[in-house]
């Protein structure tokens, strides 16, 4: 593909050639994005018949073939590159043996792909589907519309092809929180009889091996997955619609389609403070690549992303500080919840500021000066030697994509309308993941860039339901959730009762002396089936899909309670708390019901 990374390879192979009268060709060549992508050019060549050499640079965006005309043509040197998917050969620069009687030239030239789809096989600039952006819903999306031989084109810019999950979302964060559990591990035991005898931190090893991680899954998971699809043409540049078939790439190209997907994702909502972007600031896309280890780090916001990101900079060394606007850590979710987290979060070190705001920033030297709103209605100033973090939401990345010249139809926030069926309201253009106003979540993203696919040309008629969804937050404890809380059962009338177990009445918490946390159930008193479930526990995730399909499918609680679970399992709780609806488990002998 056009957009292959790796870090190895320059020269192809030679390939001996019998004829002592071989030709040169010098071609432009268009989608390379790094040196691998001359590697993966030069292989298409390996074992033809008639290449003598070949040589294709990156960095000049061309190729030189030396070849015996006797065994191949100008022609077949072309239509091998086109035949990639994801390069085109813009031009011919120069050729020792260029004829104007080679009549192909030119269309080869000017044609993007040969493969099986409608669009692609009679060459141009037109499509079945055009997919804005390059993440897991475009992604996924792809992989679709390969199934049904649609011919594709994805136009990716900002982050690089696979998104924000990959590149500066869940896997480099998750693979540094699992890097600071280790340390705290290291230094911190439940058990007294064990004394822990400290780490060896390399900071910016711990950096190096996350990008590799970075590289490899990019590779693995969404380059290399579309590799050798016939049909889908990938490149690089802003779309901008210019009516409601056609859009402009890089203000230079133009391409139709009949359909659209926007998959364009979202960024870090940066709030206009004074001074804020002259101090500067770090956002989870900056953050996750440095190899110098900040002093000390002053994160604003307290969403999910703010507390992952605190509990493992600061178990990894680094001095935290969360500025909050609202009363609590994790706003979304109820008191009791927030309240654990911050017990922990303390106990750690780590300083939690609520209520406070920051309304200017300055610089004094090399610390930064932040001016905050206190809950009095004071102004104190904080000082930070260190770095500034932004991670206060995200916004829909629907600038400069032109929408106002097709009408569609935006949010106060700016993100895309969509129905169930991931429908805009102009018929042939559809969006999924974190553009528009559905879960921001990586699967469900992924789950929708396939239903608009099928739905805009299937006539599947699919609809995306998450009425019992499961989330994840990778704090220590971790938070999970699905379905509805006891707040959102009351909004929406629900009759409802909560069973709500610590962590200290499991057996296997007990064991493992880590009772931190708690089980909640939420199920309708009138149906007794479970309507929502909060685990706030260490792995709690691991919880979460099976209450998930237990809301999804209609299960009740009692169903729940007479279940039989592997003894000293974290799962055990699950059945103890569906059994707290009636009884009071501490009176209960180990497996009793």
């Amino acid at each position: 593909m056009n957009i292959l990374k790796s870090m190895f390879g320059k020269n192809g192979d030679q390939i001996k050639s019998k004829s002592a009268t071989a030709e040169t060709i010098e071609l432009e060549i268009a989608g390379m994005t790094c040196d691998h992508c001359a590697v993966s050019i030069e292989k298409r060549f390996e074992g033809k018949q008639g290449i003598v050499n070949k040589r294709v640079s990156y960095g000049e965006k061309k190729g030189t073939f030396t070849y015996d005309p006797t065994l191949v043509s100008q022609d077949d040197i072309i239509e091998t590159i086109n035949k990639s998917k994801s390069y085109r050969v813009q031009g011919v620069i120069s050729g020792n043996g260029l004829k104007e009687s080679d009549s192909n030239l030119t269309a080869l030239v000017k044609s993007p792909v040969s493969g099986q789809g409608s669009n692609i096989a009679t060459g141009g600039n037109h499509f079945d589907l055009i997919i804005i952006g390059g993440g897991s819903a475009a992604f996924s999306a792809a992989i679709k519309a390969e199934d049904l031989r649609l011919s594709t084109l994805m136009v990716n810019a900002g982050l690089p092809f696979g998104g924000t999950c990959v590149n500066v979302g869940c896997v480099p964060s998750k693979t540094l929180i699992r890097s600071a559990e280790t340390v705290y591990h290291a230094s911190h035991s439940n058990f007294e009889g064990i004394k822990p005898k400290g780490f060896e931190l390399d900071f910016s090893k711990v950096i190096k091996e996350k990008k590799q991680l970075v590289a490899t899954l990019q590779q693995k998971k969404y380059l290399d997955v579309v590799s050798d699809f016939e049909n889908l043409q990938m490149i690089e540049g802003w779309a901008e619609f210019l009516d409601k078939k056609t859009i402009l790439v890089n203000g230079k190209e133009k391409y139709t389609a009949l359909k659209f997907i926007i998959a364009t994702g979202a960024t870090t909502n940066v709030p206009k403070i004074d001074g804020l972007q002259e101090v500067g600031y770090l956002t989870n896309s900056t953050l996750f690549d440095l190899e110098d280890k900040p002093e000390s780090l002053t994160i604003m916001g307290a969403g999910y992303i703010g507390l992952e990101i605190a509990m493992a900079y600061n178990r990894l060394g680094v001095k935290v500080r969360i500025i909050e606007f609202t009363d609590r850590v994790l706003r979304t979710q109820t008191p009791d919840i927030s309240e654990e987290l911050e017990k922990q979060m303390r106990a750690e070190g780590i300083e939690i500021l609520p209520n406070f705001r920051a309304v200017k920033f300055e610089k004094s030297g090399a610390d930064t000066i932040i001016y905050c709103k206190c809950p009095d209605g004071s102004v104190t100033k904080l000082v930070e030697p260190g770095r500034i973090l932004v991670v206060s939401g995200i916004t829909p990345n629907t600038k400069r994509l032109g929408l106002q010249n097709i009408g569609i139809n935006l949010t106060e926030k700016g993100n895309i309308v969509v129905n169930e069926k991931m429908e805009t309201n102009v018929p042939n253009v559809y969006a999924a993941g974190d553009v528009t106003s559905t879960p921001a979540f990586v699967y469900t993203a992924a789950h929708e860039g396939k239903v608009a696919v099928e739905n805009a040309f299937t006539g599947a008629e699919k609809k995306v339901e998450y009425s019992s969804l499961p989330w994840v937050v990778f704090t220590d404890p971790q938070v999970a959730g699905a379905g509805l809380d006891e707040v959102q059962a009351e909004a929406q009338g629900i009759p409802f009762e909560v069973s709500k177990l610590p962590l200290s009445e499991v057996p296997r918490s007990i064991a493992a002396r880590d009772t931190r946390g708690f089980i909640k159930l939420i199920r309708n008193s009138e149906t007794d089936k479970l309507i929502g479930a909060r685990v706030v526990a260490p792995e709690g995730g691991e919880l979460i899909q099976q209450l998930s399909m237990v809301i999804k499918y209609g299960i009740t609680v009692t169903d729940l309670a007479q279940g039989l679970y592997p003894y000293l399992t974290l799962g055990e709780g699950i059945k103890l708390a569906a059994i707290t609806f009636g009884k009071d488990v501490s009176k209960l002998s180990c497996c009793a019901s």
